[in-house]
């Protein structure tokens, strides 16, 4: 008994002193975000990315951070390059190829690599490129190899290449809209990447990927409301609930974009051939019944109608989404067709008039003459329009500097002047304000105010917990929501809803090949 129990406290010892050297993997972080509109004419450059090297990418991702992340313990991390843009315009050819050098560039003097996790949108354009995802994942693979494994985290917004699909190995989408999960999506992403590495399982044995010949925008596809709400959640009890499956999407796509890569898709990773074929069928399936009943999240109109709505109600504040210049959608941001509407109606001419908000446009001249005059003094002059001018020219403003503040990120420089009742937020470079401290910090109450216009598209959750209504106007812009009205010319055809009459489409599931197994 006794040589047993010192024969067994040996072993033991052995395999504890394995597993205490057994190597934490090696894992690099790198990617590019950025959903950009090619029906806008506004253009994205390297600036706009505020990319993070080295030790600075950790602060992008909480779970990540030194001290309070188990994560962070289990890997040997290599951050190289990620950088992430407000939406906008196509990105430069020349803004591309710096940020993917310096990517690559890392990449090689610091591998090899175990794993590699790659961040990105999904939904990039760069002009006179298509797929940039897909080209970049391979340039990737040139210098990482295909020994090393990839997981990528994506935008349900995003599209899904056939080339971006082979090379990567893991693949997770949010799973919400508004993205409410981003982070917890992120996790789930490098957290799978972990498990895989440190379970030796390595790459998911099949990759199921399906293309749903559906384009629809993300107003009328949010998880807040059906049928995406009941969609979306059929997608966690198939990826987190069943052995031989890793992880699951639903892609909505992105609908600004004219590239054949966009329109929706559904992918399924796991080691089980039949459950995850089952599981993306299944998915797809599910999508493609529904196809009919999307709507938009929220009542639409034009924007008279918004504005007599929002004007008649007892209800305030009244939002009003002035959807078609969405920054954050891809809209050059700087579209002054609706301000200018909202100048002219005689009801916010007088000081005393309807309390209204407008957020926001850019206007540099007009931040350098409310810097010169102050709070309290007088200005004139024009906004807006230096980018997209196709729908009305810069507008004329004349009022009084209510607050001027600096230091934002995006903004730069922001300024509240006040035209009549309307309280317009002058900007030095274009931002999107979803956040109550966005107005706050400049001495505005968004909650006492009768109408808040806001460039945007649904209501993220902080303005939505505020409205007390809301109406989404269909207003002109880079991301127009009536999609028919976009020159699209090289999207796939049948797709609804442009192909209404269209017959059912193949929906079976196609096998990605594992990446490295036909370059």
């Amino acid at each position: 008994m006794k040589h047993s129990l010192l024969w067994l406290t040996a072993c033991l010892l052995v395999v504890s002193e394995t597993f205490a050297q057994t190597p934490l993997p090696r894992i690099a972080i790198a990617g590019l975000g950025i959903e950009s509109s090619t029906f806008s004419p506004a253009e994205t450059h390297e600036e706009a990315f505020h990319a993070r090297y080295s030790g600075e990418v950790f602060n992008a991702y909480p779970f990540l951070i030194l001290g309070t992340s188990p994560l962070r313990k289990q890997a040997r991390w290599v951050p190289t390059v990620v950088g992430k843009s407000l939406p906008g315009g196509a990105v430069t050819r020349e803004a591309y190829e710096s940020l993917v050098h310096k990517m690559l560039d890392s990449l090689k003097k610091y591998g090899p690599y175990d794993g590699l996790y790659f961040d990105i949108h999904g939904a990039m354009s760069v002009k006179g490129l298509d797929d940039p995802e897909g080209d970049l994942i391979t340039r990737i693979r040139d210098v990482v190899g295909y020994k090393t494994l990839i997981s990528t985290s994506m935008d349900l917004h995003g599209n899904v290449s056939w080339r971006l699909a082979q090379n990567t190995d893991l693949m997770t989408c949010y799973r919400m809209a508004p993205h409410e999960d981003a982070m917890q999506t992120k996790e789930r992403a490098v957290t799978n990447l972990i498990n895989r590495l440190k379970s030796g399982k390595g790459k998911p044995a099949y990759k199921a990927l399906i293309t749903v010949p559906i384009l629809l925008p993300g107003e009328k596809t949010s998880t807040r409301i059906e049928p995406g709400k009941s969609l979306y959640q059929q997608v966690a009890p198939i990826a987190d609930n069943q052995d031989g499956i890793v992880d699951a999407g639903i892609w909505i796509g992105y609908a600004w974009a004219d590239e054949p890569r966009n329109h929706a898709a559904v992918m399924v990773t796991g080691d089980d051939q039949e459950k995850v074929t089952k599981a993306a069928e299944k998915l797809a399936t599910a999508f493609w019944d529904v196809r009919s009943k999307f709507d938009f999240v929220a009542p639409t109109g034009t924007l008279d109608e918004a504005l007599a709505k929002a004007l008649a109600s007892p209800k305030h504040p009244y939002f009003i989404s002035d959807t078609g210049d969405n920054p954050t959608a891809g809209g050059a941001g700087d579209v002054t067709w609706t301000l200018t509407q909202i100048l002219k109606r005689p009801e916010f001419q007088k000081a005393d008039g309807p309390t209204l908000i407008y957020a926001s446009i850019p206007g540099p001249e007009m931040i350098q003459k409310a810097l010169a005059a102050g709070v309290g003094g007088q200005v004139e002059g024009t906004v807006g329009a230096a980018v997209d001018h196709r729908f009305a020219p810069p507008v004329p403003i004349k009022g009084t500097v209510e607050s001027i503040e600096k230091g934002d990120k995006d903004a730069e420089i922001e300024a509240v002047i006040k035209v009549g009742s309307v309280h317009v937020i002058v900007t030095q470079k274009r931002k999107p304000y979803h956040k109550e401290k966005d107005f706050t910090r400049l001495g505005l109450e968004p909650r006492k105010a009768d109408v808040v216009v806001v460039k945007i598209g649904y209501l993220e959750p902080e303005l939505y917990n505020m409205r007390a209504d809301w109406i989404m106007a269909l207003t002109p812009g880079g991301v127009d929501q009536d999609l028919f009205r976009l020159p699209y010319k090289r999207i796939q055809h049948p797709m609804f809803p442009f192909d209404k009459d269209m017959k059912t489409p193949d929906l079976s599931a196609k096998m990605v090949p594992l990446s490295g197994s036909a370059k």
